[in-house]
């Protein structure tokens, strides 16, 4: 099986998920924050390796606190996945406001033909979408991440449908 046709699997694959995730949005909502939750946890536990190999002791006190943050957050996410949903539509949604901001400030650094509007664009769907989490907050929190895990695995999945039917042989 040649490449292009893996990119192409890969994508419809893709896209599916996504449809199963918009169909159901709070598993998908409660998955991305189980995946999450291992995300921390392992970090944590790759960050306690970190310990042993740091010089002196402030880079080890750093990477042991960051270690124990880590395994916190992740066992918090793990131990009760419903309040880490919450917990994490609100960093998500503080996420979007900053960076929607930044990019809105960037753009204007910008020449207006140099990808201008592109990046206003950006900053102004990020500032809505957080003002769309916030304006409808804690109902907000069961679908929200289930909602843009699905569109990301859609634009995920027809990216790879587009790079499959691109690719040279």
């Amino acid at each position: 099986m040649g490449s292009k046709v893996l990119w192409i699997i890969i994508g419809v694959l893709s896209i599916i998920a996504g449809i199963f995730a918009l169909a159901n949005p709070l598993a998908a909502t409660l998955t991305a924050t189980l995946i999450a939750g291992w995300g921390f946890l392992i970090v944590g536990v790759l960050q306690i390796v970190a310990v042993f190999q740091a010089e002196g002791w402030g880079g080890r006190i750093w990477a042991g606190v960051l270690a124990a943050a880590f395994i916190l957050v992740g066992i918090q996410l793990l131990g009760n996945p419903l309040e880490g949903t919450i917990s994490l539509t609100v960093a998500v949604g503080i996420l979007f406001m900053i960076t929607g901001i930044a990019r809105i400030i960037m753009s204007f650094s910008l020449q207006r033909g140099g990808g201008f509007w592109l990046v206003l664009l950006s900053g102004v769907l990020a500032v809505i979408l957080s003002l769309m989490i916030f304006s409808n907050f804690p109902q907000s929190a069961a679908v929200m991440l289930g909602v843009m895990l699905a569109v990301e695995l859609i634009s995920n999945g027809v990216a790879m449908i587009v790079l499959g039917s691109t690719a040279r042989k």
